[in-house]
C-alpha cells in the first residue's frame, strides 16, 4: 500500500480521520501490519483503553466512534495499522478490510504533553496496599 492509496481511504469515517489524513499529507510514518484480528476484539481492547485515557482526563479523537464502528462488525476480521506525525506530536490508529483496501475506522490525535498517574487523588484510584 502506498502513502496516497491510504491518504484516499481515509475519508469520514471517524473525526480522526482528516486529522490523519493531514499527517500523512505532512509526511507521517505509517505502517500497515498483515495479522487479522476479528473487529469486535479490537472493540473490547480498545473500549478498555478510552476508560483508562478518560480516568486521566485525556480524549481519544474518534475513539468512541471506533469502537462502535469495531462492535457491528462483529466477527469480520481486519488489520490494524499506525501513523506517526512527523514531530511525534500526534498518533493514529487505523483499522483496515482484511486486504487493506478501505479504511473501516480511525481513531487518535494529539499525544498527551503530561501523564499523571491514575492512583493520584483527582483521578479517584484507591492506592494498592
Amino acid at each position: 500500500m502506498t502513502r496516497d492509496d491510504l491518504i484516499a481511504m481515509l475519508r469520514e469515517q471517524t473525526p480522526a480521520c482528516g486529522p490523519a489524513r493531514d499527517a500523512l499529507i505532512a509526511g507521517a510514518d505509517f505502517v500497515v501490519w498483515d495479522g487479522l484480528v476479528p473487529a469486535n476484539r479490537h472493540a473490547g481492547v480498545f473500549r478498555g483503553r478510552m476508560h483508562h485515557s478518560l480516568k486521566r482526563g485525556h480524549t481519544i479523537d474518534g475513539l468512541a466512534d471506533s469502537i462502535d464502528i469495531l462492535r457491528r462488525a462483529g466477527e469480520e476480521p481486519l488489520r490494524t495499522g499506525s501513523i506517526d506525525a512527523v514531530d511525534r506530536s500526534s498518533w493514529f490508529t487505523i483499522f483496515l478490510n482484511s486486504t487493506a483496501t478501505a479504511v473501516v475506522a480511525c481513531c487518535g490525535g494529539r499525544r498527551p504533553t503530561t501523564m499523571e498517574p491514575a492512583d493520584t487523588p483527582d483521578s479517584g484510584a484507591q492506592p494498592r496496599r
